[in-house]
């Protein structure tokens, strides 16, 4: 059975204007069927500022990536600049050492160069169908709202940047990076710190009906980078009834499993003040933890807030 599906990209201002790239299959709730190694039936994502070239790539590599079966594969798109250069400059670059006609390294070839490897590994057949942009076709409108809206999203911060590696590489080796807001798990995944499928836990979410939906960040789920912040994996453990904590709202939240150990230096100390006695100083409360766990298990703080807790 064939696949087709839908891609786009968008950029609000092109070039450097808020970029968004998207992907939609044809078949609603496609997620899960042979051929499709995603959820729902669509996916997308943008960064702060881009090109619509970048997201155009982003969004034939992020649908290869999503499709790795051995059914055809039909990918429309309304950009001849997506198609040439997956299927047709992309010859002569690797001749040339990815070089172009002018001797200048190829833009965006770190996405140009994934593209060709996905083309290349792909068990079934690929091919690439030109469709006009605006014009009413309900793949290209749907991916075009989708590409657009998360560009919005990114221009208003409701939504962190989200793109392929090799997307996030050809925008930062761009004469557009200045200004590019990296989020904490893409920083992750440039440097080599998480895989390219736990980067992408998260980003996708859907309905009890099975429709993928892409949410904002009052709703969505949490990228990898929030969930790291958290002890992901560990279960969960309630304070016990008989103590005083049962009736602090504030320590109603439920415990890691974690503990913490180690000397802590809090600012300003007791011997600042005009009523210190020499004696130590007896405190009760909760000091909110975010950042990243090391191997060792490790964490600096850096003026961490501490919260008392009455009674």
């Amino acid at each position: 059975m064939t696949i087709t599906v839908s891609t786009d990209g968008s950029a609000l201002g092109n070039p450097n204007g808020p970029m968004g790239w998207a992907w939609a299959d044809h078949t609603p709730h496609a997620g899960g069927q042979p051929g499709h190694e995603h959820p729902g039936d669509c996916d997308a994502g943008g960064a702060t500022n881009g090109t619509n070239q970048i997201g155009e790539l982003c969004a034939v590599l992020e649908a290869l990536r999503a499709h790795p079966g051995s059914e055809p594969l039909v990918i429309e798109t309304d950009s001849q600049y997506a198609i040439n250069c997956s299927t047709k400059w992309v010859h002569g670059w690797k001749r040339n050492g990815w070089k172009n006609s002018q001797k200048k390294p190829v833009k965006n070839a770190a996405l140009i160069k994934a593209i060709d490897a996905e083309l290349s590994k792909r068990a079934g057949s690929v091919k690439f169908v030109w469709v006009k942009g605006h014009a009413g076709n309900a793949g290209n409108e749907k991916v075009d709202e989708l590409a657009r809206t998360y560009a919005a999203d990114c221009r208003s911060k409701a939504r962190d940047g989200y793109l392929p590696k090799e997307g996030w590489q050809s925008l930062m080796s761009s004469e557009y990076a200045d200004g590019l807001d990296v989020p904490g798990d893409a920083q992750m995944l440039l440097d080599g710190a998480i895989s390219d499928a736990d980067y992408h836990l998260g980003r996708g979410s859907q309905d009890d009906d099975g429709e993928s939906r892409h949410t904002t960040n009052h709703d969505r789920r949490p990228s990898l980078a929030e969930m790291l912040t958290e002890p992901e994996g560990v279960p969960d453990y309630p304070f016990a009834a008989n103590t005083d904590d049962a009736t602090d709202t504030t320590a109603r939240r439920s415990r890691s499993g974690l503990t913490v150990s180690g000397t802590l230096r809090f600012s300003p100390p007791p011997a600042s003040s005009p009523t210190y006695n020499g004696s130590p100083r007896f405190i009760r409360g909760v000091i909110e933890v975010e950042g990243y766990v090391q191997g060792d298990g490790t964490l600096t703080l850096d003026e961490a807030v501490f919260r008392v807790r009455r009674g």
